[in-house]
């Protein structure tokens, strides 16, 4: 009999995560490791939010277990910032407050999905979806993009992949891994048709803020108000406050949806720390002078970025639109004799970038990609120049 469950000894970590802690213990034995792997800003935490967890840390009410679903005045905030960036009207009855965006991904599968219940996912996805469709039984149907279309589904295709045990829909906008954002009319489009088929779709908003040049957010219940009853909306403090340590994301949802989430977290976690979320109550009702500065630094970076990218000869690559990621294709350097190795595929070549770089990257096999890496423009200019300066050097 295994010692480990066969549902939990499948999963394998995360791979961003990964990459990021074996070049942080590359660099703590003295070698010059650059990652691009973390999702995470390298900015501090706005100075009003952590004096507001400081604050709370000294009130003893913050001490004791407080309700599973957040603090009723996160839930009322949150109702209030949802409609000011969204335009998406709830009442706080309709919010979850989790332990972090991820929470809030898996909590939606788990409360949606029954066994043998079809999710339809664009590729890339993010690496953390495929796991908590899975640990809730669902499975799932993934739709193929590439860089040819921007990263994009359409219709077509997702028509395509529906079949009689289809549920749910993801959609993501501003996207991670690839920084596709989708217009006002392609979200409509997508919106109505999920009416249209009776589908659930869960949206992950979390790169709400983090949008360049042309391109805008929209929510799409805000755009589509029939899928309101059908929708669960998943979101976080973590990418656009600088605040991925804290662990505060949530769910909005129909009531009974939430309803039963809440329930499922009561018995997991209880309630998500007290001085998190007071730091995110903070956060929410805050200025968001300091999110417009981290955007202008990611702006200025994803596009040094794409440039310098583009000296490497055969890499292809499109300005992200959103989120803090490039995602090239790197197909034409695979093959490639570099040293004495000759990698095959981008999980291989990643180790020789790695080895003989000292790069850390995230191969696309972790996002259902092969053939792409993807690299977060979230580090300083310096390092980001420094890094992607070693690539053009070593496929020169």
């Amino acid at each position: 009999m295994s010692r480990v469950s066969q549902r939990i000894g499948s999963i394998e970590p995360s791979a961003t995560l990964a990459i990021t802690t074996k070049a942080k213990a590359m660099r703590a034995e003295g070698l010059p490791v650059i990652g691009f792997g973390a999702g995470e800003p390298d900015f501090p935490t706005p100075d009003h939010i952590v004096e507001a967890a400081v604050v709370a840390a000294r009130d003893p009410k913050n001490h004791k277990y407080t309700a599973a679903a957040g603090l009723p005045e996160l839930r009322e905030a949150l109702a209030v910032k949802t409609l000011r960036d969204s335009d998406y009207q709830v009442s706080a009855s309709q919010f979850l407050v989790t332990n972090g965006g991820k929470m809030a991904v898996y909590a939606a599968f788990a409360t949606l999905l029954d066994p043998g219940d079809e999710v339809i996912v664009p590729a890339p996805y993010w690496v953390s979806y495929p796991v908590g469709i899975r640990l809730a039984g669902g499975v799932m149907k993934v739709v193929n993009t590439d860089i040819s279309t921007g990263f994009k589904t359409s219709l077509e295709q997702l028509e395509a992949a529906r079949t009689d045990r289809t549920k749910v829909l993801l959609f993501v906008s501003p996207s991670n891994p690839t920084g596709a954002v989708y217009t006002k009319e392609e979200i409509t489009a997508i919106g109505e048709w999920a009416v249209e088929h009776n589908l659930w779709v869960i949206t992950d908003e979390i790169y709400e803020h983090l949008t360049y040049g042309d391109a805008q957010f929209y929510s799409l219940p805000s755009l589509v108000p029939d899928l309101a009853d059908t929708c669960v909306v998943v979101n976080g403090v973590a990418k656009t406050y600088a605040m991925t340590g804290w662990r505060v994301g949530w769910m909005i949802g129909p009531e009974d949806v939430i309803r039963a989430a809440t329930g499922l977290q009561s018995h997991a976690t209880s309630n998500v720390a007290n001085m998190s979320q007071r730091a995110a109550l903070a956060a929410v009702t805050g200025p968001l002078d300091d999110v417009m500065k981290m955007r202008a630094a990611f702006d200025r970076r994803r596009l040094t970025m794409v440039d310098m990218l583009r000296q490497i000869q055969g890499v292809s690559v499109i300005e992200p639109q959103g989120a803090f990621y490039a995602f090239p294709d790197v197909t034409s350097l695979l093959g490639r004799t570099i040293g004495e190795s000759t990698p095959n595929t981008t999980l291989d070549l990643a180790a020789v970038i790695l080895e003989q770089a000292n790069v850390a990257l995230v191969p696309g096999e972790a996002f259902g990609a092969p053939g792409y890496f993807r690299l977060s423009y979230a580090l300083s200019d310096d390092d980001l120049v420094e890094g992607v300066g070693r690539l053009i050097e070593l496929f020169a």
